[in-house]
């Protein structure tokens, strides 16, 4: 059984036991979340897509972490000037298990 959420602005594969890593969720470490945005479920071999999400179905998950992902340099210069300016941008995440899929 697996289904496909929107987590974070991003569409993601999901099956019970799976980690995954999506934009920062607002929580506490080791709590439960729930995740309602579901896009497709399937089980047994039928697949049940949403208009734009599935009726009734969500997904459990707990967050295993929160952090800050490697920094991202940014350099702008500035054609024929002698302007440069250097950035950092450090993107935050969560880290979520997934516990069980509720169709």
């Amino acid at each position: 059984m697996y289904a496909i959420i929107q987590a974070g602005g991003e569409q993601v594969r999901v099956s019970a036991g799976d980690k995954i890593c999506v934009e920062k969720i607002k929580g506490d470490v080791q709590s439960e979340v729930l995740l309602d945005k579901v896009l497709v479920v399937s089980k047994d071999d039928k697949i049940v897509f949403g208009r734009p999400y599935v009726n009734g179905a969500s997904v459990k998950a707990e967050i295993v972490e929160t952090g800050r992902m490697p920094k991202v340099l940014v350099f702008g210069p500035r054609p024929k000037k002698a302007h440069r300016k250097l950035k950092g941008h450090r993107q935050q995440y969560t880290t979520l298990k997934i516990k069980e899929i509720i169709a």
